[in-house]
């Protein structure tokens, strides 16, 4: 009888400590970063199709096709997998690769302006549809991961489950940040002249 009790009290006591609150949020977060990851491979492999598409048009642009396959080559060099969560440097360094391969799609882009037969190229076209597309989900899936680590960072940190996350050693995650915070927090400048 008294081991009975003993099991009951420990049982009633583990119920209300957050354990299993920390568990599905632990794993909602990592189901959002393997979605964060997963629009982020969409877009590197779309990547080579897009340049190799550029390529047969834009023959003497070869410097910002080269910045474009290098940028998608260092996102491929940071290894990042959906089933561990990546620390604060790792994220920075993820965070870093994938700013400059949309910096360099931007350079892609004012290159293509100069081409209006590969703007009017179905391939091209339809490959730039489908990078429009998986950078929107890029955007909705940050934001799911945003929030869900949001939610998990909170909670660990509320009475009483931040008890039982340090017995556990449940710490913080990293979310994504601004890389150039100090220069959008800048009031832009408008001169009408």
């Amino acid at each position: 009888m008294k081991k009975f009790l003993v099991l009951f009290t420990l049982f009633f006591m583990l119920t209300g400590c957050g354990y299993n609150k920390i568990q599905q949020e632990d794993e909602s977060v990592k189901a959002a970063w393997s979605e964060v990851l997963n629009q982020y491979q969409r877009r590197a492999d779309l990547v080579p199709q897009l340049v190799s598409t550029v390529k047969g048009y834009a023959k003497h642009e070869e410097q910002v096709l080269t910045e474009v396959t290098n940028a998608r080559a260092k996102v491929g060099s940071v290894q990042l997998t959906p089933d561990q969560l990546p620390t604060e440097q790792e994220m920075q360094q993820f965070t870093q690769a994938q700013g400059e391969l949309t910096s360099a799609l931007n350079r892609l882009n004012v290159v293509v302006e100069n081409y209006p037969d590969l703007k009017a190229n179905e391939v091209f076209s339809n490959l730039q549809t489908q990078l429009e597309g998986t950078e929107n989900r890029i955007t909705h899936a940050r934001r799911q991961y945003i929030q869900a680590v949001q939610t998990y960072n909170t909670t660990i940190r509320e009475i009483p489950v931040n008890i039982t996350a340090k017995i556990f050693g449940y710490k913080p995650i990293p979310n994504f940040s601004v890389d150039n915070e100090q220069d959008i927090q800048k009031v832009p400048e408008v001169n009408f002249e």
